[in-house]
């Protein structure tokens, strides 16, 4: 086959697959803190051997691909929120666990005392006066 043709064809799948996912939800926090549990499952059902750990994963893992196949953006959008904001920063940790641990170390997260909304700011600061930005309330805070 000359080159040509298969660099073609390669463009042509890349294009369907392209537009195979053009509308549907993709990787969000819960599908890929469903994914990392699916996975650690797995691991430990290695040295385990239950057959109710494997069912858990294999559950899990099509739960997760279901989410990122879905074309019902809005839906997985309001799961995802809800999710996040029943468990806080454990499906955040789980989804990605390095991401977690960089921003953990470069950041301090304080809460509004007013609203509730989480803010961030660099570590190392020392005391800082801070306005909320979604219902400008001034606090203070220590980075």
């Amino acid at each position: 086959m000359p080159k040509g043709d298969f660099k073609r064809k390669m463009g042509d799948s890349q294009r369907r697959m392209v537009e195979w996912a053009r509308g549907r939800n993709g990787a969000d926090e819960l599908s890929s803190a469903c994914t990392n549990v699916a996975v650690l499952l797995v691991i430990i059902d290695l040295f385990a051997h239950t057959t109710v750990l494997s069912v858990v994963a294999l559950v899990l893992l099509g739960y997760s691909w279901f989410r990122i196949t879905s074309k019902d953006v809005m839906a997985r959008a309001r799961e995802n929120s809800r999710a996040i904001s029943a468990t806080g920063p454990v499906i955040t940790f789980i989804a990605n666990p390095v991401a977690f641990a960089r921003e953990a170390k470069a950041y301090v997260h304080l809460t509004c005392p007013s609203c509730g909304q989480r803010v961030r700011i660099p570590r190392g600061k020392g005391k800082v006066r801070i306005t909320c930005p979604k219902c400008h309330t001034r606090f203070d805070g220590k980075a």
